[in-house]
C-alpha cells in the first residue's frame, strides 16, 4: 500500500473515533477530533511564522496534552520536531539551539534565541481549524543526546514522517489500537516519545503522567484498564519499593505488556516483577536511540538466560575487540551494528564512531554467549580501569540498589595516584532511611570481587537518576575531581 504521512493517519483516527480520548494527563484529556483541529491550528501558526517544509522546529514543553498536540503539529506543517527537555540549563540550551537552528520553538527559552517562539498556552483562535494540505518531512524527529555521556548532539532519525498504515509496525509491540497504554516517562526523551507516537498512530488512547509517580502510575493502570506501558528500571525498582500493601491495593490485572529499555536493569528488580506480573507480561528491549539494530526478550525467555537483553538476528550485533577483530563468545568488547543501520540517522554536532566494515558504535560494552543471546556490561565512556582490570560500574551499581537503604547509586571512576583510577559511589538513600555507608560497603564486600568495591562513598540527598533513568555522569565526574583539587575528603572510605 502507499505511503501515508503520520499527520493523515491522525485525521483518520479522529474521523473514526471522533470523541473518544486520545491522550489524558493532569493538565486535561482531548478527543481524537480535538487532537486533530488543535493540531491544525498549530500547523497554521506555525506557517504564519515561516516555518518551511523539512525545517526542524524545536520543542522544549512538559509532558501534558499540549506536547502531543505541538508536535502532530509540527508534522502537518511539513516540519520535523527537535525534541529537548523543558528544563535544559541555559547553557547546554544554548548548544543545541546553536546546533538545531530551528525555524521556530515552542516553549519557555532559558538561553538567547533571536528567532520566533510559541510560549506554552498561546491561544490558536486566530488559525482554522480545517484540515491542513498533506505533507510529511523527510525526518520524523530530532532527539537531543549525549547530556549524559558527554557532548551535546541530536540524532536526527531518517525516517521519514510518513508511513504503510497497513505494515506490521505495532503488532510484535502489543499496542491495542482499541484501549490505553500508560506513558510514565518524559516526553523529550526518545523512549517515551517514540512509544506514545506509535500508540497514537495505532489508535491507541494514551495515559500519562507529569512527572513519575509510583503509587499514580498503579492507580491509572486500574482507573483505565491500561493494558501497555513502558518504564524504565528505576520506575520498576521505586514502584517495588511501596509498601506491598499500598502495592496489592491496585488491580493491575488489564496489563498485558511491560516493556523496559534505556538502563541496564537489576536481576532482582527483573525477577521481582516476574514474579509479581509473570513472565508472559515482561518484555525487554536493546537498541540505540539511532535505531537500525538491537535485540528484545520475553520474560520467559529471560528466565533461561538471567542477565540477558535477547538474542538479536544473525548480523544486527556484532561484538568488537578494541583491535576491530572479532570477539570471542562470553568475551567483552565494543557492540557495534551493522552498516545498514548507520543509514536510519544522521548526528548533528558528532560523526558516528563507524568500523572498517561501515558499522556504528553507541559506545557500549557487552559480549555474545555461546547460544548467541546479548549481554551488555556498559558504556565505554563509563568503564573504570582500576590498576589494568576493568570495572564496570553498572554492576556495582547493581549490587548497591540491592541493599534496602538505597534507592538509587551512581558508581564513577576518580582519579588514583597509584592504580590509575578508584572507584567512587554515590548514594541516594530510600525515602525514610538512613544510609549506614559501613553496612553499604559489607554488603558490598560479600558479593563482589574486591577490585570492584568502592574506595570511597558519599549520599545525596537529592535522586541521582532523572526521569528517563539517565545519570549524568560527565557532571558527577568533574564536580568529584575539582572536589579532589580542593582537598576534599568524602563521607566514608573503607580500609
Amino acid at each position: 500500500m502507499a505511503l501515508k504521512s503520520l499527520s493523515s493517519i491522525i485525521q483518520d483516527h479522529a474521523r473514526r473515533k471522533g470523541s473518544a480520548p486520545a491522550v489524558t494527563y493532569p493538565d486535561g484529556s482531548l478527543t481524537w477530533d480535538e487532537l486533530d483541529r488543535r493540531s491544525n491550528r498549530r500547523a497554521r501558526m506555525l506557517a504564519s511564522l515561516g516555518v518551511k517544509q523539512d525545517d526542524l522546529v524545536v520543542v522544549m514543553l512538559p509532558n501534558g496534552s499540549e506536547f502531543h498536540e505541538a508536535v502532530i503539529g509540527v508534522w502537518k506543517a511539513g516540519a520535523t520536531p527537535c525534541l529537548l527537555p523543558p528544563k535544559l540549563p541555559g547553557r547546554e540550551a544554548g548548544e543545541m539551539l546553536a546546533l538545531a537552528r530551528p525555524a521556530a520553538v515552542i516553549g519557555t527559552l532559558p538561553a538567547a534565541y533571536d528567532g520566533p517562539q510559541i510560549a506554552p498556552g498561546t491561544a490558536l483562535d486566530a488559525f482554522s481549524d480545517a484540515p491542513v494540505e498533506d505533507a510529511a518531512a523527510k525526518h520524523w524527529k530530532a532527539v537531543a543526546s549525549g547530556g549524559s555521556s558527554g557532548r551535546p548532539k541530536i540524532i536526527l532519525d531518517n525516517m521519514p514522517a510518513s508511513i504503510d498504515p497497513d505494515a506490521p509496525l505495532f503488532a510484535g509491540l502489543g499496542l491495542p489500537p482499541e484501549g490505553a497504554m500508560l506513558n510514565p516517562g518524559p516526553l523529550y526523551h526518545n523512549m517515551p516519545f517514540l512509544f506514545t507516537s506509535f500508540a497514537l498512530l495505532a489508535g491507541t488512547h494514551v495515559v500519562g503522567l507529569t512527572r513519575f509517580d509510583a503509587e499514580e502510575c498503579l492507580r491509572l493502570i486500574e482507573r483505565h484498564r491500561i493494558e501497555f506501558t513502558v518504564m524504565v528500571p528505576t520506575m520498576m525498582q521505586r514502584i517495588w519499593a511501596l509498601p506491598e500493601s499500598v502495592r496489592n491495593a491496585y488491580d493491575v490485572s488489564s496489563l498485558k505488556f511491560v516493556w523496559h529499555m534505556s538502563a541496564p536493569c537489576p536481576q532482582w528488580v527483573k525477577r521481582a516483577w516476574i514474579d509479581w506480573l509473570g513472565p508472559d507480561r515482561i518484555f525487554e528491549a536493546y537498541g540505540g536511540t539511532e535505531g537500525g539494530g538491537g535485540s528484545a526478550i520475553t520474560g520467559r525467555e529471560w528466565l533461561l538466560k538471567p542477565g540477558s537483553v535477547g538474542k538479536p538476528a544473525p548480523g544486527v550485533v556484532r561484538i568488537l575487540r578494541e583491535d576491530g577483530s572479532e570477539a570471542a563468545p562470553g568475551e567483552v568488547g565494543e557492540v557495534h551494528f551493522p552498516a545498514a543501520g548507520s543509514g536510519k540517522f544522521r548526528y548533528i554536532g558528532a560523526d558516528a564512531k563507524k568500523d572498517a566494515s561501515g558499522g556504528y558504535s553507541i559506545g557500549d560494552l557487552g559480549h555474545l554467549d555461546e547460544d548467541g543471546y546479548l549481554f551488555l556490561a556498559d558504556r565505554r565512556s563509563d568503564l573504570i580501569i582500576r590498576g589494568g582490570v576493568n570495572v564496570y560500574p553498572a554492576e556495582v551499581e547493581a549490587t548497591l540498589e540491592e541493599h534496602p537503604m538505597v534507592s538509587t547509586s551512581a558508581v564513577i571512576g576518580l582519579p588514583d595516584a597509584d592504580l590509575g583510577e578508584r572507584v567512587h559511589a554515590i548514594i541516594h538513600p530510600r525515602e525514610g532511611a538512613a544510609a549506614d555507608l559501613t553496612a553499604i560497603a559489607a554488603h558490598v564486600a560479600e558479593r563482589l570481587a574486591k577490585y570492584k568495591w568502592p574506595a570511597s562513598y558519599e549520599v545525596s540527598e537529592t535522586p541521582l537518576r532523572d526521569d528517563a533513568g539517565k545519570v549524568r555522569r560527565t557532571a558527577l565526574k568533574e564536580e568529584r575531581r575539582a572536589w579532589l583539587a580542593a582537598g576534599r575528603a568524602f563521607q566514608f572510605e573503607p580500609a
